[in-house]
């Protein structure tokens, strides 16, 4: 009998269901998600509505493949933390106002009476690069989120690391610099230098900074112009030569090179896989983290640890979502 997965994407401004299909001898090819539906997350619905709207999406999604509940091997949940992964709640997600102590794994559980699995969206995003993207076949590995915030999904001796109470990998909250953007809130943090809001947060800093000085950069002539600094105008200005935007890269870099040496001085892994942020903008961050590196790193652990792009792009969280799946039950 052909079995299925279904993979469900909750973020703080969209939604996404997916099926997905195979053994495990198809982890990787082409033909694995069979469908994909995407929809708003409207915060002020609050998560009755926004549940029921996911629960909604999934039938509509079976039925359009003809596939029956006894075909579903199970559900996998991938969410922003905090949550609690072994009781399947979340916990107060920052990005999901109103998402407090929600039930969400007995919930889907008793809505399709099939096994249902939660992980944050770093894990997520680790099971996934190491099954089908760039970290397969390594037993050691990270994975970055590198998105609007700055996270880490650990693979340790090919396993998945929690930590205690699921807090492994919240490595936004290392303090890099005394002074700087606020990220996870600290000022100086990982997140607060090397992440999608805090290049915009440097971009602003630097630009508020010329501006009083009398010598605005071209990007952002005056004071009402600093909110349009987020990090994708940013880098398209800087891969047309403006030089503040590759200067703010630059910032971010340095400062990644450092948090990429602590993680492989303790964690000496094979590979740290970078999403989001750094695959799009590789070529502005990765030649100055990388000379931060290796002055930085111990080289013995350095000469064995790669870092790369996400080998999954903008479909990591497709594939997050039924990594879940794939990581607690085996397909039949």
């Amino acid at each position: 009998m052909k079995k299925y997965a279904i993979g469900v994407d909750i973020g703080g401004t969209k939604c996404a269901v997916v099926l997905g299909k195979g053994s495990v001898a198809d982890y990787g090819t082409e033909d694995f998600i069979l469908d994909k539906v995407i929809m708003p997350t409207i915060i002020q619905d609050g998560p009755d509505k926004i549940i029921s709207q996911i629960y909604d999406i999934i039938e509509e999604i079976m039925r359009r493949h003809h596939v029956d509940l006894s075909e579903v091997v199970g559900i996998g949940i991938s969410c922003g933390g905090p949550l609690d992964h072994e009781s399947g709640v979340i916990l107060s997600p920052p990005n999901l106002i109103g998402w407090d102590n929600v039930e969400i794994v007995k919930r889907f559980k008793e809505k399709f009476n099939v096994p249902c699995f939660l992980e944050n969206d770093a894990n997520a995003g680790a099971l996934a690069e190491y099954m089908f993207g760039a970290a397969r076949g390594c037993r050691n590995a990270i994975f970055l989120t590198y998105g609007t915030g700055m996270g880490a999904g650990l693979i340790l001796d090919g396993r998945l690391y929690h930590g205690t109470n699921d807090m492994a990998g919240e490595v936004g909250h290392i303090r890099l610099a005394e002074m700087g953007p606020v990220g996870y809130g600290k000022a100086g943090s990982f997140e607060g230098l090397c992440s999608g809001m805090g290049i915009a947060q440097i971009a602003r800093m630097k630009a508020m900074e010329l501006i009083q000085m009398g010598n605005p950069p071209s990007i952002c002539p005056d004071m009402s112009r600093l909110e349009t600094l987020t990090a994708k105008v940013l880098a398209d200005a800087a891969k047309k030569g403006d030089s503040f935007a590759k200067e703010v890269f630059a910032i971010s870099g340095e400062h990644l090179g450092t948090a990429l040496a602590v993680l492989i001085d303790i964690l000496n892994p094979e590979i740290i896989v970078c999403g989001s942020v750094f695959t799009r903008s590789y070529e502005l961050i990765w030649h100055l983290a990388s000379e931060v590196l290796q002055r930085e790193a111990l080289a013995r652990s350095l000469s064995v640890c790669r870092i790369v792009r996400s080998g999954l792009g903008e479909y990591i969280g497709d594939f997050a979502a039924l990594s879940i799946v794939l990581s607690n039950v085996s397909f039949l």
